[in-house]
C-alpha cells in the first residue's frame, strides 16, 4: 500500500527544502489523498501502463499513480524538488518502479521507457505547449490525462462551433480524441488558486491523420485560421495563401466554403485544406 501525502505533508515536505510555490513556474500543489485517487481513476489506467508524469512537484499524484501503475517516469525541471522526490517515494512507495527525469518537459526528446500513458497536473502557465510537445515527441502515448485551469480545459475539449474552440482544441484533435472529465475544487490545492481546475481525459487516435510533414503543414493552417477571428477564412488565410482569391481557391479545392470562420471547422477540414496546399 501506498502512503499518500496530505496536507500536512506537502507544507512540512515544502518547509524542509525551502520551497515556496510560485506563479512563475504555476505551481499548485495538490494536497487531498481521495482527490488524488480520484484523479487516477478518471486516467482509466489497466495497472499494466508506463505513465509519464510532468511536473511530479513534491509527489503527491506520483504516489497515487504508483499505487496503480506498473510504472511511472517523472520529468521534473526543479532541482529541489527533485533532489527530494526520490527519497519521498523510496519511504512511500518502496519496491514500486519509479523514475526520475531532472531536465525540463519543453524540451525533453527521450524518456528511458517509452510511456503508454501521459498523467498530470500541468503547471498552469506551460499546460497547452508541454501537452502538445509531448504528444508531438513520444507517439507511444495512447491516452491520458491532465489537470489544468479550468479555462484551459474547456479550450482543449471543445468542439467546433463553441465559443472557446480554438488553437488548442483543433491542435490536441489531430492527435486524440478529448473530453471533460471532471472538476477539481480550488481548496485541494495549496497554495489556493486564483481560477478554477479541471481534468481533460484524451484517448490518441488508433490510426494518425498523416504524417508530420502534413501535421506542420495543418497546425500552420490552423495558425493562420485563428490568427484574426471575426474575420472569414477567405481573409484570416489571406496571408497563408498569399491572398484573399488565392486563400478562397485553396478552400474551394479543400471543399471548405470560404466564408466561414476558423472556429467552424473540425480537425478533417483543417486536414484538407493542408493536403490542398501545392
Amino acid at each position: 500500500m501506498v502512503e499518500l501525502l496530505g496536507g500536512a505533508d506537502v507544507r512540512e515536505l515544502a518547509s524542509r527544502l525551502d520551497v515556496v510555490p510560485t506563479k512563475k513556474l504555476g505551481q499548485n500543489f495538490v494536497t487531498d489523498p481521495n482527490t488524488i485517487r480520484r484523479i487516477v481513476a478518471a486516467a482509466k489506467l489497466t495497472g499494466s501502463e508506463t505513465v509519464v508524469e510532468i511536473g511530479p512537484g513534491l509527489g503527491s499524484l506520483t504516489l497515487g499513480l504508483l499505487e496503480v501503475a506498473a510504472k511511472v517516469i517523472a520529468v521534473e525541471i526543479d532541482p529541489k524538488m527533485a533532489a527530494s522526490l526520490e527519497a519521498t517515494i523510496a519511504k512511500r512507495a518502496a519496491g514500486k518502479d519509479f523514475t526520475l527525469v531532472h531536465e525540463d518537459a519543453l524540451k525533453i526528446t527521450s524518456l528511458p521507457t517509452e510511456p503508454d500513458a501521459l498523467v498530470a497536473n500541468l503547471p498552469y502557465n506551460i499546460s497547452v505547449p508541454v501537452l502538445l510537445h509531448f504528444l508531438e515527441r513520444f507517439a507511444s502515448i495512447e491516452r491520458g490525462l491532465v489537470l489544468v485551469q479550468a479555462e484551459v480545459a474547456h479550450r482543449l475539449a471543445a468542439a467546433p462551433g463553441s465559443k472557446v474552440y480554438g488553437v488548442p482544441s483543433a491542435k490536441l484533435a489531430w492527435y486524440a480524441d478529448a473530453n471533460l472529465a471532471g472538476n477539481v475544487g480550488r481548496n485541494i490545492f495549496w497554495p489556493v488558486p486564483n481560477v478554477d481546475s479541471a481534468l481533460v481525459y484524451f484517448a490518441k487516435r488508433k490510426t494518425p491523420l498523416g504524417d508530420e510533414a502534413l501535421r506542420l503543414k495543418t497546425f500552420a493552417v490552423i495558425d493562420a485560421a485563428f490568427s484574426q477571428r471575426r474575420k472569414t477564412l477567405r481573409q484570416a488565410l489571406a496571408d497563408f495563401a498569399g491572398s484573399p482569391a488565392e486563400a478562397e481557391t485553396l478552400l474551394l479545392k479543400a471543399g471548405v466554403n470560404p466564408t466561414l470562420r476558423g472556429e467552424a471547422l473540425g480537425i478533417n477540414d483543417f486536414l484538407a485544406i493542408a493536403r490542398a496546399v501545392a
